[in-house]
């Protein structure tokens, strides 16, 4: 009977996933959401095997060195942060330097010094004076002496750089400012409209200047710049993440920062535009899609004009749903023109979307119809799937319990069967409880699908839709 048991519930979580395409088989485990939104997260099912994981319901874990898009239909992606901060928690984990890590705490200086040499390709030095306080065994030690012996951290006179002191914000303005020229004002540094707190003095230039470049846009919590002393770990990351991206542009051809040479080398640009659509909605695992890029590009050393081919894959997807936006992730795997090919490569620093201007409305209404019944079948489908599975084996094991009501009964042990016919009871009415909960979960599911999918069509920059249309243009750094 248990094996029946198990074979139904096998067969019931077969079915309620084949409608998703299944993804090509790879090294890596590769998972993939459903839309349904439910209410109670009662209904995940899952099926792994060798090689993938399907998860309906819930959330999945995202993965490494890949573009995640994201934030609805105003797409902006950035993945160096994450990756920075990944690389960060190793290796200090692996080091036996700490068991916990959070990135919401203030950025220690040997962390701004990996970010910093990370994020500007800075190159190991020949030879370096070593400070008394950085053992050969020490986390940090190779990012450390690749910014100070470039000047763009130093230490102490006493000959030590004190890595595990947290740095505060002016301090990091302070380096980061060293590396740019941009034109800013003097005085009393102010951040949309509002005094910049923890400030000193002999900071002022420096931040006005951090403030001026623009790279504070891009870093999380606005708030808790303007009023902490110190910078979180994310913080300082989609800072350096940004200062990256923008380097170039940033340096204005000035000399200013000193000898920065071979600072920033080997960071890759490319812009393309997509001959393709992605998205959260409807793009699966594996699904591959085309760009053109819209100026030259020299990669690997061989410049590639504009209109050269680049070719990427989704590599993982999350369904949106209640207070989930979904996401996309992909990488970017070639560039070609003609019989000329480059692989780009896996690492990327970051990318942003530009997104269209004037969205074409009559495709999102012609489209919408078809959308909406699909994903309504989907729902109610699942929904129907979840009931009856609910109701099968809540039947046999009723059926169970009130066999062994009547064999204990009349075996003259009352007492156990009265206990057997009471789980029978508590059996019907969990499965009520839980088929109510489908049921309700269902229709809420298919209320909040057509709304979203009405609001993408008269709103799509309000719609929980995460997705990147053809012609938009992406800027990719890697």
């Amino acid at each position: 009977m248990k094996v029946m048991k198990k074979l139904l519930a096998a067969t019931v979580a077969f079915c309620a996933i084949s409608s998703v395409a299944m993804a090509k088989c790879c090294d890596e485990t590769k998972t993939e959401a459903y839309a349904h939104p439910t209410l109670f997260k009662s209904q995940a099912q899952t099926l792994v095997d060798a090689n993938s994981s399907y998860i309906t319901g819930g959330k999945i874990l995202k993965s490494k060195n890949k573009i995640t898009v994201g934030n609805k239909d105003n797409v902006y992606v950035k993945s160096w942060a994450k990756d920075v901060l990944d690389l960060i928690k190793d290796s200090q984990l692996k080091s036996g330097q700490t068991t916990s890590f959070n990135p919401k705490a203030p950025t220690l200086r040997s962390e701004v010094a990996t970010m910093l040499a990370e994020g500007l390709n800075v190159e190991a030095p020949a030879n370096y004076k070593p400070y008394s306080d950085i053992t050969d065994a020490y986390w940090a030690k190779d990012w450390i002496y690749k910014v100070t012996e470039k000047d763009i951290m130093i230490g102490y006179p006493s000959g030590v750089f004190k890595p595990d002191q947290p740095i505060t914000k002016a301090e990091v303005f302070a380096t980061v400012a060293k590396l740019i020229n941009v034109d800013h004002g003097t005085g009393a540094p102010v951040y949309k409209g509002e005094a910049m707190k923890y400030i000193p003095t002999w900071a002022y230039g420096c931040t006005d200047e951090v403030i001026a470049s623009g790279l504070l846009d891009a870093v999380p919590n606005t708030k808790g710049v303007l009023e902490n002393e110190y910078l979180s770990k994310e913080q300082v990351a989609y800072l350096i993440a940004s200062l990256r991206k923008n380097y170039a542009s940033l340096q204005n051809g000035s000399a200013a920062a000193g000898d920065l040479s071979g600072i920033g080398a080997g960071v890759t640009t490319v812009k393309v535009k997509l001959l393709d659509r992605l998205s959260a909605k409807t793009s699966n695992i594996g699904d591959w899609f085309t760009a053109k890029t819209t100026e030259s590009v020299v990669v690997d050393g061989t410049t590639f004009p504009e209109g050269s081919i680049v070719r990427g894959e989704v590599v993982a997807v999350q369904r949106p749903g209640i207070k989930e936006p979904g996401y996309i992730k992909v990488q970017f795997k070639y560039i070609k023109n003609d019989d000329c090919k480059k692989d780009l490569p896996k690492q990327v620093a970051s990318a942003s979307v530009d997104d269209l201007k004037n969205p074409n409305i009559l495709a999102r209404l012609v489209g919408a119809p078809l959308t909406i019944a699909g994903r309504t079948v989907g729902v109610v489908g699942r929904s129907g799937a979840a009931i009856a599975n609910v109701t099968g084996n809540g039947l046999e094991e009723v059926g169970d319990e009130l066999s062994n009501t009547l064999v204990e009964t009349f075996t003259l042990h009352p007492g156990r069967g009265a206990a057997s016919l009471g789980n029978s009871v508590v059996t019907v009415l969990k499965g009520t409880y839980d088929i109510v909960k489908t049921c309700v979960s269902g229709t809420f599911g298919v209320i909040y699908e057509v709304g979203d999918e009405l609001v993408y069509v008269l709103v799509p920059s309000l719609s929980n839709s995460s997705s990147l249309n053809p012609n938009e243009e992406i800027t990719i750094v890697f």
